[in-house]
């Protein structure tokens, strides 16, 4: 299937790798699609989190309406952060627990931080009355992990910045107002916490009608990276067509997911300094619009930042793999100034 019209192309600045950094064939346990995975350094190393959905194919998904079984947090290392990923034998979480709250169904769309020396986590939480984001904190030796604190519904797509900020914790989260905004009009907000517990003094930071290409939600992706000109962050942005009709393995796809790019102000995050006018990242080459489960969707949920001043950005790619793309920092600056 072709990219989809309008036509929107991934900026230069960006550079793409050709192949998947990891694919469901690599895991060492059953994965249909393995995508949306928070990256971080850590002790030598990169760690990412991932999210598996697994349980079916695209012939008995498409032909015998075959769904899938489950979803399950995963947990790799490379040395380099592009291959010799190794997995852990387990998923972290997995939805088909026997063990799990069952007001919980499962976990997924990871992302993963450090702060001073604790290893956060932050996910998706789907439960039996409603869709909640929940912040978690990881083992140091990664093995384990615990729910600090979960949102109401309707919430998700939460990230938090790499370091508090006026001494308290920040996040920049998407809540789902469906009756004041609209179906799927959603926004990115602004919370902040003393203790990652209590969440409050919420702000507006961008709406969707901001974003020039996207007429249906934008949201969060992955945590900030700080600069000297204010705070590095990527955002998700959606246009829908209901002429677009089938774009992978469902009957029916009409929306396209893109990656934004603005620059927050480092004291007072829920200040926008500047956003780039288009899209940095597209989905545009055959891995993004031809050969996944939801084609035409770029999912961005890790960006590290290498001593170089290369941006490693980790994004989902039609929800069937994870890819990586690069830039310099101050490439990515200078769309913003």
């Amino acid at each position: 299937m072709p990219a989809v019209l309008p036509t929107l192309t991934t900026h230069p600045f960006i550079r793409k790798r050709s192949a998947p950094v990891i694919a469901a064939a690599d895991l060492p346990y059953p994965s249909s699609l393995v995508f949306n995975a928070g990256v971080i350094k850590y002790r030598g190393e990169y760690v990412m989190v991932f999210r598996n959905d697994y349980g079916t194919d695209r012939d008995a998904y498409e032909n015998r309406n075959v769904r899938f079984a489950g979803t399950s947090v995963g947990i790799a290392r490379s040395k380099n952060g592009v291959d010799g990923w190794r997995f852990d034998p387990v998923p972290l979480i997995d939805s088909n627990d026997p063990d799990k709250d069952p007001e919980i169904r499962r976990f997924y769309d990871p992302r993963i931080i450090q702060i001073g020396d604790r290893l956060l986590l932050c996910l998706a939480m789907d439960t039996r009355h409603g869709i909640r984001g929940a912040i978690g904190e990881l083992s140091a030796d990664l093995s384990a992990w615990r729910i600090i604190s979960a949102s109401v519904p309707e919430n998700r797509n939460m990230v938090l910045f790499p370091e508090k900020i006026g001494g308290e914790y920040v996040r920049l989260e998407r809540p789902m107002p469906v009756y004041s905004r609209g179906r799927d009009r959603f926004d990115i907000w602004l919370s902040r916490s003393p203790d990652l517990v209590y969440w409050g003094r919420s702000e507006l930071v961008l709406g969707v009608e901001d974003v020039p290409w996207a007429n249906d939600k934008i949201g969060p992706t992955a945590s900030p990276i700080r600069t000297e000109k204010g705070w590095l962050t990527l955002f998700h942005a959606v246009d829908r067509d209901e002429t677009r009709g089938k774009n992978g393995w469902e009957k029916r796809w009409t929306k396209r997911y893109t990656a934004g790019l603005m620059l927050l102000d480092l004291e007072d995050p829920a200040k926008v300094l500047s956003v780039y006018r288009a899209p940095l990242i597209s989905p545009d080459t055959p891995l993004e619009t031809d050969a996944g489960f939801r084609e035409n969707v770029i999912f961005p949920c890790g960006m590290v930042e290498e001593d170089s001043g290369e941006i490693k950005i980790y994004y989902g790619a039609s929800d069937t793999c994870v890819c990586l793309a690069t830039a310099s920092k101050d490439d990515l600056l200078s769309l913003l100034v």
